[in-house]
């Protein structure tokens, strides 16, 4: 059964720094911000794609609007534990995500086989659409262990570290394990600030003044350039043709042209 609903929107941005940097950097933070209630936590996900890679392959070309899938845990889920099926949508830089919290067998039930869970809502409404025009399949696990903070001040100001990167396209299944290889060096922290504005100038100067510049950077992107590309039967057949016009071709079976 559905336990209950989210909606989010704010502004992301990402920074990747090396380990003596981010302890400057958490040292500097102690005043203005303090950790969650969860301390340093596993984070899994499971991305589900077209058969022919076209979600993030689009998003790759950076377009004005982008959107993903994901069924996400905090820790590995038995089957009937608690994971979020997540849609995530990004407009001009602000980013859309809409989750619904449902039991692992229910949520890969439903992606498989349109089962519906119970006490249906307008966030599984769209995740219903978004499932019936994509038709996407799991594609790749990514795992992170995760540090969070949030505003003294102001709660809405959150920001992650995530360390450990981790991937695998076998054993696509949640409550199997956490393991995969690395997607980047160990040296590597990921930092994202999620914001529902513009960042506090304490901020900013924090950052200058330990050089840490914001990247561009998505997890399943890196993923998908550096390991899952040269694999993508699709994209040698496509090579060279946008994302968005080979979806005209092939779209995991629905022929949209």
């Amino acid at each position: 059964m559905t336990q209950y609903q989210d909606v989010f929107k704010r502004y992301e941005k990402k920074y990747l720094m090396n380990q003596t940097q981010y302890a400057a950097l958490e040292a500097g933070l102690t005043p203005y911000m303090k950790h969650d209630q969860y301390g340093r936590h596993t984070i899994c996900n499971l991305y589900l794609d077209t058969e022919d890679y076209r979600l993030i392959r689009m998003s790759l070309e950076k377009p004005v609007y982008k959107e993903k899938i994901r069924v996400r845990s905090y820790g590995v889920p038995q089957q009937n534990d608690s994971v979020f099926l997540e849609l995530k949508k990004k407009y001009k830089g602000v980013v859309y995500k809409r989750r619904i919290s449902l039991p692992l067998k229910e949520a890969m039930n439903f992606l498989a086989c349109g089962r519906l869970p119970q006490g249906d809502s307008q966030i599984f409404e769209e995740i219903r659409w978004f499932v019936d025009f994509y038709r996407p399949v799991p594609k790749t696990f990514i795992g992170y262990d995760r540090a969070a903070l949030f505003g003294r001040e102001d709660s809405e100001l959150r920001i992650t570290f995530d360390q450990n990167l981790r991937w695998r396209d076998t054993s696509l299944d949640l409550s199997i394990g956490d393991f995969g290889s690395p997607i980047i060096g160990p040296e590597l922290v990921l930092m994202e600030i999620k914001a529902p504005g513009a960042m506090p100038l304490w901020l900013c100067r924090l950052m200058t003044e330990l050089e840490i510049y914001p990247v561009s950077f998505s997890k399943y992107g890196a993923c998908y350039e550096e390991f899952l590309a040269p694999k993508d039967t699709y994209r040698t057949r496509y090579e060279g043709v946008p994302a968005s016009r080979t979806f005209e071709k092939h779209s995991g079976g629905i022929i949209c042209a």
